[in-house]
């Protein structure tokens, strides 16, 4: 299927990216989360994805409550409360995080106080207790506390019984980072990836958290067994996909690898494997989202070059 940018999700996620990247005084930030629009797309079997600046929030409404796949920033809690009251008059009682990072957790606390449950991979906590200096991208995440906490975690997996869906959460090891989760909708047959998938442009690898390109590429598989051709495949971030949209991403996530690995095992620099363009095969598709491709492959190369010393250690 072509690949575009969409207007859902490229702009939002651009902006979470900077907030998070680099902070800014709160008055300017409240300025910019006040432009936000949070819109709503509905899938099968009582889901929903709502996309407004973060990660895409998964929403499933029952009978007697509703549970979210993550929440965003604080700022967007009342806009995201009002999107899903849209959906259901009963209350929020559950909220899963796919992983720690702030674009998916950061109205945790919010949530707590209106009587959600929160919860997360034992690794994702771990994270957000810990906070985050990210070399990488210059960012400092301070660490989190109270009710910005998951208060229930797990190590392998969790499932919900809500209404007449089984809900199921499973962990996969060092992808986006250390402490992802796929959730899958089972009657419904919807599946959300979390930030495992960026649908229609390049990922953000956060190694520094435990993240790993070939865990990313393993998290994919691990999607795809899940699933068929009537599956539909919620993101992190990027619009809604499929099976097809999935399998895409496979083959860039296993063609970058195999461009940029063997160069620096031949003990290439960066600026050399840069200057290679080891993704222009790729870049057309992938290459017009937030991260561009030598940001990418600076990425890679400082996933395969911390490899290669641990090796030969």
């Amino acid at each position: 299927m072509p690949v575009r940018p969409h207007p859902l999700s490229l702009a939002p996620f651009a902006l979470a990216v900077a907030l998070v990247a680099a902070p800014r005084p709160a008055a300017a930030q409240d300025s910019t989360f006040a432009r936000v629009v949070v819109k709503t797309e509905s899938l099968p079997g009582h889901v929903s994805v709502l996309f407004g600046a973060g990660g895409n929030i998964g929403v499933f409404t029952a009978p007697d409550g509703v549970i979210l796949v993550d929440d965003q920033f604080a700022p967007l809690t009342p806009k995201i409360e009002a999107a899903v009251k849209a959906l259901s008059d009963q209350p929020v009682k559950f909220v899963l995080n796919t992983h720690w990072h702030g674009d998916h957790t950061g109205g945790n606390e919010n949530m707590a106080k209106a009587g959600a449950v929160i919860f997360a991979q034992e690794n994702a906590r771990k994270r957000l207790v810990e906070g985050q200096v990210n070399k990488l991208f210059g960012r400092t995440v301070p660490p989190a506390t109270g009710g910005a906490l998951p208060v229930i975690t797990f190590e392998h997996d969790v499932t919900f019984h809500m209404g007449d869906e089984t809900i199921r959460c499973l962990h996969v090891e060092h992808a986006h980072t250390d402490g992802d989760v796929i959730v899958r909708f089972e009657k419904a047959n919807v599946i959300h990836m979390g930030d495992t998938f960026f649908n229609t442009m390049y990922p953000i690898i956060d190694v520094e958290s435990g993240g790993s390109l070939d865990g990313m590429i393993a998290a994919v598989d691990r999607g795809l067994t899940m699933i068929d051709v009537a599956t539909k495949v919620i993101p992190g971030h990027g619009p809604t996909g499929d099976r097809k949209a999935l399998e895409d991403y496979r083959a860039m996530l296993v063609g970058v690898r195999d461009a940029v690995k063997p160069l620096i095992l031949q003990g290439k620099t960066l600026a050399e494997v840069q200057a290679a363009k080891p993704t222009a095969a790729f870049d057309a598709a992938w290459g017009k989202g937030f991260l561009k491709p030598d940001r990418f492959v600076e990425i890679v190369y400082s996933d395969y070059s911390s490899q290669k010393s641990a090796a030969a250690h």
